[in-house]
């Protein structure tokens, strides 16, 4: 029954994760919570980063020709540098306070969006500032808990990007930044034989989610893509939360 279970709930995860890279990056977050509920968070999150991997060479793919320069100018050396910071922290913040953080970030953000008064329709610039901030804040609770999904959407979405360069900025810099934490998670919890034959099985499902997400997000309408997003990352952001108060 145990294994049943573990099966069901890693292969929905690994859809999930696949669905992140075929452009709806949110759903992505809820697959280390999903298999922490019959492992080890850190486990899980161990055991995931090859189907992330995995599936962001199909997302590349998919989103090659469709971007934000500027923003991956700005994000990518900030994720790879968050990296770097969870890396060498990794034993000092628990789990539970990176949680939190992440889930104050994502409620400020929507609560901001949808309750501000007089609030601008332009379109805002990428600010570097707020860019290198906001990106090594996403490669660091990356790197943490593969939850680097709201301070990117923190960054990205007053913007008002067209929603295929959303998402295939999303899906570049997440493939940057998982990547990066191959080194690291190698060093601070070696991969097994066991481990890689367990991610090797949830290949499929991976590949299956991306092609499911890409095919979601090109029929979805544009302003209710970004409000699903907004709501997906409200929704979250209050797991987050709950998870990091009553862990």
């Amino acid at each position: 029954m145990e294994i049943s279970l573990y099966l069901l709930l890693a292969s929905f995860a690994a859809l999930l994760i696949g669905m992140s890279k075929g452009g709806l990056p949110l759903v992505g977050m809820m697959a280390v919570p999903l298999l922490s509920l019959v492992m080890s968070p850190v486990k899980a999150a161990v055991l995931l980063l090859p189907l992330f991997v995995i599936s962001d060479v199909v997302g590349i793919w998919l989103y090659r020709r469709s971007y934000s320069a500027i923003n991956l100018k700005i994000l990518v050396p900030a994720g790879i540098l968050g990296v770097l910071f969870g890396w060498l922290t990794a034993s000092m913040i628990s789990e539970s306070a990176i949680k939190l953080i992440i889930g104050l970030v994502g409620v400020t953000f929507c609560l901001q969006t949808w309750f501000k008064r007089g609030q601008s329709a332009e379109a805002v610039p990428a600010a570097v500032p707020k860019g290198v901030f906001l990106g090594a804040m996403s490669g660091f609770t990356s790197f943490i808990a593969h939850a680097g999904a709201p301070p990117f959407q923190f960054f990205v979405l007053p913007q008002k990007l067209p929603k295929a360069e959303f998402a295939g900025t999303a899906t570049i810099l997440f493939a940057v930044i998982n990547f990066a934490k191959i080194g690291p998670y190698q060093n601070l919890s070696p991969y097994s034989y066991d481990d890689l034959m367990r991610a090797f099985v949830l290949i499929p499902f991976a590949l299956l989610g991306t092609f499911l997400g890409a095919y979601l997000t090109k029929r979805i309408a544009e302003a209710w893509f970004f409000k699903l997003v907004q709501i997906g990352l409200f929704l979250i952001s209050l797991k987050l939360i709950w998870d990091g108060t009553y862990a």
